[in-house]
């Protein structure tokens, strides 16, 4: 089956928000507003991976911290959150408006973590929009 990218209906966009609320609750209440700063996104991401607050096991919070990851790399990279529709089910994605570019921040840093690898969160983020840059690059000297 081919995968079917769609924009996100109500219920993947409340699933994203539950996931980045339980990220943003790490930040005091009268800190939240923080979250809407890319380096305090970042920033917190590394404190929460570094400090060991999310066991390996914990997948659904793993995937809260790749939801804060992805919305780093969307504001950074102007990227929207999608669904991906294949035979697995639904999952949501970063896609570059206009392009076919397509990525999967959920599961960036979990599956790392999985791994027992230690994450360097801002490692990641340089190698992805890196990457994501270079993507665009390639398309853009495609279509000229």
């Amino acid at each position: 089956m081919e995968h079917v990218i769609e924009k996100s209906n109500d219920a993947d966009l409340a699933d994203l928000e539950a996931k980045r609320t339980w990220v943003l609750n790490h930040f005091d209440p009268d800190s939240r507003h923080k979250y809407q700063d890319l380096n305090e996104k970042l920033r917190l991401l590394e404190v929460i991976v570094r400090e060991g607050w999310v066991g390996k096991d914990e997948t659904l919070k793993l995937q809260c911290l790749g939801v804060t990851f992805g919305d780093a790399l969307a504001q950074s990279l102007g990227m929207e959150w999608v669904t991906v529709i294949d035979e697995y089910g639904r999952d949501s994605a970063l896609r570059k408006a206009g392009t076919t570019i397509v990525i999967f921040p959920l599961t960036m840093i979990s599956k790392r973590v999985e791994r027992g690898e230690i994450v360097n969160i801002a490692a990641l983020f340089e190698s992805t929009t890196k990457t994501v840059r270079e993507m665009e690059g390639n398309l853009a000297y495609l279509l000229n």
